[in-house]
């Protein structure tokens, strides 16, 4: 059985509704961020879905040293609050130190730690110590089953909120791949899994100094998630990929996200019919 994780009014797992997150990879200016928050919430609420708004105010893991890495802590989380307050919308980010997790914690609804970092105690620690829910992507390098381990180290904190997502696994150099059969090993922890779409269908590295991408698979893997059993998506949108300054490459078009979001929720509906427990 899924618990059911709170997010503000929401309940996300044990029959509550499918949590959209979505947004670019990284905060590129304050009036970005306001545009693209205000379309994806126009978007969720045409859908009938809880919508968390996902922008990075850094990013510490780019290839390159000399590529975008966001507004920084301070600035990016000031922006972020003004999405909140004005937009109605709450929100999420990538936390990378013990140091950001309080001031971040003031503001985010839901704190994420990176995929690299899935696997640091202490950094664990200190996220699920706020008491915020806690968003942790699967690393590349780690086994679904591993991640009970993960469960345990947040859990241990008295923190429940637990949502896991997975974003594929490295398969050689440069390479992705899903294994499906992990998303109902991670749900059979007892928390509402996330399927990240875009980030699977990344090609780390795969431009040399910046990662590369293979948009026109996220569709056809939201799909199969939504087949086995989730309790949300995960997809990066940018209103003109190719200017993205950071995971363009598979990043998804504004234009395409409502019938994205349109077929997986059909697929997931049938899947809940078919099987409750998914």
């Amino acid at each position: 059985m899924v618990h059911a994780v709170e997010i503000g009014d929401w309940q996300i797992g044990e029959r509550g509704a499918f949590l959209l997150i979505a947004g670019p990879c990284v905060i590129e200016s304050e009036e970005h961020a306001m545009k693209m928050a205000d379309a994806l919430k126009a978007i969720s609420k045409q859908a009938g879905v809880p919508f968390l708004f996902k922008s990075s105010y850094y990013k510490a893991n780019r290839t390159s040293v000399t590529s975008y890495r966001g507004p920084g802590l301070r600035e990016g989380l000031r922006i972020l609050d003004r999405v909140k307050r004005e937009l109605g919308v709450k929100v999420l980010s990538d936390v990378h130190t013990e140091v950001e997790a309080g001031p971040a914690a003031e503001v985010l609804d839901v704190l994420q730690t990176p995929a690299f970092l899935c696997r640091q105690t202490d950094f664990l620690l200190s996220v699920a110590r706020t008491g915020r829910p806690v968003n942790v992507k699967k690393g590349q390098f780690l086994s679904p089953w591993d991640m009970q381990y993960v469960v345990e180290k947040i859990r241990s904190t008295g923190n429940d909120r637990i949502l896991l997502t997975e974003r594929g696994t490295s398969f050689g150099y440069n390479q992705l791949i899903n294994d499906m059969r992990g998303l109902r090993i991670m749900r059979s922890f007892g928390f509402p899994v996330i399927f990240d779409a875009t980030h699977s269908a990344q090609v780390p590295g795969g431009l040399g100094g910046a990662s590369g991408g293979q948009r026109e698979f996220v569709l056809p893997l939201a799909r199969a998630a939504a087949a086995v059993g989730v309790d949300g998506l995960f997809i990066e949108v940018h209103d003109c990929p190719e200017r993205a300054l950071s995971d363009g490459p598979n990043s998804l078009s504004l234009d395409q996200v409502a019938e994205v979001v349109e077929q997986v929720l059909t697929i997931h509906g049938k899947v809940k019919e078919w099987d409750p427990e998914s």
